[in-house]
């Protein structure tokens, strides 16, 4: 096998993430930091066994595409509605509350207002990942805490795709106007995804619903073409993926569709978060390190305070709003999507988006820990509270 050839990098990356990914469930940490990290060890400043991360990052962003797709997938209107319903005021105000206080520390270090702006946009979100793995089955199903939780971070999701778009609207300087471009082509993509999934897709999957080959193969087409179309139209892949999984939303074969594709997102996922680790420089760190800190002790204390204000307010009991705000208290991986992707189109600068990410390590390892010592949790540490 030779080194530096594809096939190589993947056999590295995916037994160097196996071993410390089973480092981190024993220590009781979210598996995501084991990707990151075998990045930052084997990547190019660290052993440097996978030297050229560019093809990586190609590849990874297929996992981002899937991600996007499966959000949609989830998002059926009719349930969309009553989410907005019960949690819009507490997703809305907390956002606004957390780019706030992300953007006021990021000028507090000197950065300049644009990365502040992007930073502040990044500690909106909490970790889906971390929110529901860790959360047991049957809350998450059966309780309200499970809802609320579940409510909260998919209208977080929504925000999430509309920063993306501002982002995009921001690549190569095309301000307001490519924004407004942007405004414009995303209902026609829905309307042109819309008629597709009525008139093509749907009799295709009632005709061969036995196949499930065929399904299989069908539902990748589609996201694929989905976000090519997007692109195509000066949007972007992701955006164009959200869409195809949001048509489909509605569709009988819908449970099958996400099931399908979990497995194949995961696997680009672990590529996309390996390359997050690998493009971290750890000599290039030690000027952030404070301000990292100081972002990601800010949200672990102020979120879940906040959280549990905002759900008492909205007459939530006491108990349920405090276990669901410190459930939601960390920086999540959107956020290191959004860095990511901000310094490619030129919004963030290089040290802003090693901020963002190594703040949200930083909030992964310890939420995680609390969670798994302090709450119920399938990998709590105590039997007493181990529930799945």
């Amino acid at each position: 096998m030779e080194h530096g050839s594809a096939i190589f990098s993947i056999f590295v990356i995916f037994v160097g993430a196996a071993v410390l990914a089973t480092i981190a469930l024993w220590a009781r940490q979210a598996i995501i930091v084991a990707y990151i990290a075998v990045g930052v060890l084997l990547g190019p400043s660290g052993l440097g066994l996978v030297g050229d991360a560019e093809w990586l990052q190609e590849v990874s962003e297929i996992g981002i595409v899937f991600l996007l797709y499966l959000l949609g997938l989830n998002m059926v209107p009719r349930q969309l509605w009553q989410m907005f319903r019960a949690a819009t005021r507490v997703t809305l105000l907390s956002s606004l509350i957390f780019m706030a206080l992300g953007a006021g520390a990021a000028l507090a270090f000197d950065f300049p207002m644009r990365d502040a702006v992007v930073i502040g946009a990044a500690m909106m979100f909490s970790s889906t990942i971390i929110g529901l793995k860790l959360l047991p089955t049957t809350a998450l199903h059966h309780q309200h805490t499970g809802q609320i939780m579940i409510s909260v971070l998919l209208l977080q999701d929504l925000v999430a795709i509309v920063v993306l778009l501002l982002l995009q609207g921001t690549e190569g300087d095309r301000g307001a106007g490519g924004f407004v471009r942007e405004l414009i082509a995303l209902p026609l993509l829905g309307l042109v995804a819309y008629a597709c999934e009525r008139w093509l897709l749907e009799p295709l999957m009632l005709r061969f619903d036995r196949i499930q080959e065929y399904l299989f193969l069908l539902v990748i087409a589609w996201c694929l073409a989905m976000a090519e179309l997007a692109r195509a139209a000066g949007l972007s892949l992701e955006i164009g993926a959200f869409v195809a999984g949001v048509a489909l939303a509605n569709c009988p074969a819908g449970q099958f569709i996400a099931d399908s594709l979990r497995a194949l997102r995961d696997f680009f996922l672990i590529l996309f978060f390996f390359s997050v680790g690998a493009a971290l420089d750890p000599t290039q760190l030690g000027g952030i390190l404070l301000p990292a800190a100081v972002l990601a002790a800010l949200m672990l204390v102020v979120k879940p305070w906040i959280f549990r204000l905002l759900l008492r307010w909205q007459g939530e009991p006491e108990k349920i709003a405090r276990e669901a705000g410190a459930r939601l208290g960390q920086i999540s991986e959107f956020s290191l999507l959004v860095a990511v992707l901000a310094a490619q189109v030129g919004a963030l600068s290089v040290r802003g988006s090693n901020l963002v990410q190594l703040a949200t390590v930083i909030t992964f390892v310890i939420s995680s820990y609390y969670i798994v010592m302090y709450l119920p949790s399938p990998m709590a540490i105590s039997d007493k509270l181990r529930q799945d």
